[in-house]
């Protein structure tokens, strides 16, 4: 189906144009006085390792910026993706909050999108080798920027990096000095406390200590579970430099985190016995240290060691069925403690005067104990070694190329090698095209590889050591457009992107317990549409952002993974329900559009709104289409020498809906109107 079809049937309607409109133009007399919003492409370096301009670098990046995320309606850090082009997400309900970048979303800790946060990989052991949201060790107040690497990016950060990059770069300590407070209150529970410090450590170090804690009830129970959520965050960083060429940053935080699992029995509405109602408790500790020395004008060299600790439990003592013969047994699937030590070297360097290089290495070994999932085994071993390079070829003014390879060997997946090449023509200063191919691999989890699990009552999952991984074969084309005259700017991203031996667990026997479950190759999986962002500032006072995405997905299956015919494969309608999981794993069509406006009196105003079509998450579930609106209002204010903002933000302005469960699709999820208001005091 032709993706540019569908346009019309997205765009807001003309009358939701007219009142934004109307709304802009009384609000144009307001002042401020502000740098212009695009008065240069900002420098970039999450695609190649090298510091580039957007203008330059080998694939799409979208950057989300402090004062963006500061005027944005929100509180989770992970709704800020629902702005990015291609990007979706949930947040934290009885199933882990997820961020996927053109689905491919069936597993729960999202395993396909790498996050970083100042170098250091979000990625976890415990939780199948994918990210915990709930469990990211960073304010909101604390980033400085986002890079968001919109499509593979394994040549420059491994295996995980497979649909994509979130680059999460926290504010510089010297920034942040003297104390400041903030609490948010608001309805469904919502009781949010921060204190953050900053100041001088000796005469060459600077500080920041964050601590901040979330609270809230979740979302509406429409039918048998019950939903919450708990977090606290410390974060700790210090900036140091230690000689002229030399600087040390030094990181050290924990987060620990509670949400609700289990269900209600529908006979007595109390927690049922064989799913009951608990808390998931999950934490994460973690340190880093990053050295950086400038060997010249044009070299420089950074190590960097982290070691992190994760640990899951939800357990509880399954009564099983003693007339069948079934004792009882505990149940913990995401009962695990992961630890993961890592070390890497990057070595920027300009080798001629048109050609750049950044190259390096890296080694972790992570550790996984589960006594559910990995049972009797003790302690688990992976160590991932890897060396990459990204090379920029810059010949001429209106020519920049990029050539990148890395390889990976993994002591349970084998050896990989991801390349990528791409040309960039600047037709002029203003004007960008693009040409891009890589390869990307996307290894499993340990428990992929070598899971046991028996439930007591059924051979629930065996992992597979031969377990091939995916690959994902991508061509893309991109233009970016920079007009300063009207400072505005447009990037847009055709993509072609095929994914080989898409991975999904499945029942190798239906009807025989002893037989388990398994990890297995399942289709061949191509996306094909165009994205983009346009982004305009018409007058010092306001900002427009505007992102929309259009897909279509093709299945195929595997010979292999019909061949069994005892494979819950060929239940009745299983091979729909997965068909559809592919076809609809994000939305076929989905805008986002943020206007920030500065009014009279100081006030600030700001509204994010989002139209997405069908989807699916899961298997079992659907989230029907649905239109949001969420807006905010603050007053930035300083009285004797006390500085602080007093903000009111509403979510889902327009009332309820379904975003990740749908109403034909019980239990459903309901998102409800949400409000706070938010007090920040500076000292």
């Amino acid at each position: 189906m032709n993706v540019v079809n569908r346009i019309d049937t997205l765009l807001p309607s003309p009358r939701r144009w007219l009142a934004l409109g109307a709304a802009l133009l009384v609000a144009v007399s307001a002042q401020a006085e502000e740098d212009p919003f695009f008065a240069s492409l900002p420098i970039v370096v999450s695609v190649s390792r090298l510091p580039q301009r957007l203008a330059d670098a080998p694939t799409s990046v979208t950057v989300i910026d402090r004062e963006m995320i500061r005027s944005l309606p929100i509180r989770d850090l992970n709704d800020v993706f629902r702005l990015v082009p291609g990007f979706q997400t949930y947040p934290n309900t009885t199933e882990a909050g997820r961020v996927t970048y053109h689905g491919l979303s069936d597993e729960e800790f999202s395993p396909r999108l790498q996050v970083l946060v100042d170098g250091r990989s979000m990625y976890s052991p415990a939780f199948r080798n994918g990210t915990n949201w709930a469990l990211i060790p960073v304010a909101l107040e604390d980033i400085e920027r986002i890079e968001v690497v919109r499509g593979t990016n394994a040549v420059s950060y491994g295996s995980n990096a497979f649909l994509g990059v979130i680059n999460i770069v926290t504010v510089d300590p010297s920034l942040v000095r003297g104390f400041s407070a903030a609490t948010s209150y608001g309805n469904q529970n919502v009781r949010d406390y921060s204190l953050r410090t900053g100041g001088k450590l000796g005469e060459s170090g600077d500080f920041r200590f964050t601590y901040r804690q979330q609270n809230d009830d979740g979302l509406r129970n429409q039918y048998d579970w019950i939903d919450s959520y708990f977090a606290r965050r410390f974060d700790f960083r210090a900036d140091f430099v230690l000689t002229e060429r030399d600087s040390l940053q030094v990181s050290a935080g924990h987060v620990d985190a509670v949400t609700q699992r289990g269900r209600l029995s529908t006979a007595t509405w109390r927690s049922n016995p064989g799913n009951p109602i608990r808390d998931f408790e999950q934490s994460n500790s973690f340190m880093q240290f990053l050295w950086r020395r400038a060997l010249s004008i044009d070299s420089d060299l950074q190590v960097r060691y982290a070691y992190s600790v994760d640990k899951g439990s939800e357990g509880y003592v399954n009564p099983g069925n003693p007339g069948a013969g079934i004792a009882p047994y505990r149940y913990d699937p995401w009962g695990a403690e992961g630890s993961r030590h890592e070390i890497e070297a990057l070595h920027n360097l300009r080798l001629v005067e048109d050609v750049r290089l950044a190259w390096g290495g890296s080694w972790r070994q992570d550790r996984v104990r589960a006594p559910t999932t990995l049972a009797n085994q003790g302690d688990v071993p992976r160590d991932v070694a890897r060396l990459f390079g990204n090379m920029e070829w810059k010949p001429s003014a209106w020519l920049t190329a990029n050539l990148g390879l890395s390889g990976e060997d993994d002591s349970l997946a084998g050896t990989h090698f991801a390349p990528r090449a791409s040309v960039a023509f600047h037709l002029n200063p203003q004007n960008t095209v693009r040409l891009g191919i890589s390869r990307a691999y996307r290894t499993g989890s340990t428990v992929d590889y070598r899971g046991d699990w028996w439930n007591g009552a059924k051979y629930q999952f065996r992992g597979d050591p031969n377990m091939p991984s995916e690959r994902m074969d991508t061509l893309e084309i991109g233009y970016l457009g920079e007009w300063r005259d009207w400072r505005m700017s447009l990037d847009v991203r055709l993509f072609d992107e095929k994914v080989h031996n898409r991975l999904l667990v499945v029942d190798r026997a239906d009807l025989d317990n002893s037989i388990p479950d398994a990890m297995t190759p399942i289709q061949d999986v191509r996306m094909r549409g165009i994205e983009y962002q346009w982004r305009w500032q018409p007058f010092d006072v306001t900002k427009i952002i505007l992102s929309q995405m259009f897909i279509d997905i093709d299945a195929e299956y595997l010979a292999s993974a019909l061949a069994n015919p005892t494979s819950s494969i060929h239940a009745p309608g299983k091979i729909f329900h997965i068909d559809a999981l592919s076809e609809l794993g994000t939305p076929s069509r989905s805008t986002s559009l943020l206007v920030m406006q500065k009014l009279p009196l100081g006030l600030e105003f700001s509204v994010a709104a989002y139209w997405q079509s069908k989807m699916k998450w899961s298997v079992n579930t659907w989230a029907q289409g649905y239109q949001r609106f969420d807006t905010r209002l603050a007053y930035p204010f300083r009285v004797s020498g006390v500085g602080g903002e007093l903000a009111w933000t509403v979510q889902s302005v327009d009332g309820a809906h379904y975003e990740y469960k749908g109403d034909n699709d019980p239990p459903g999820r309901v998102v409800e109107r949400r409000q706070w208001v938010s007090l920040r005091l500076d000292f």
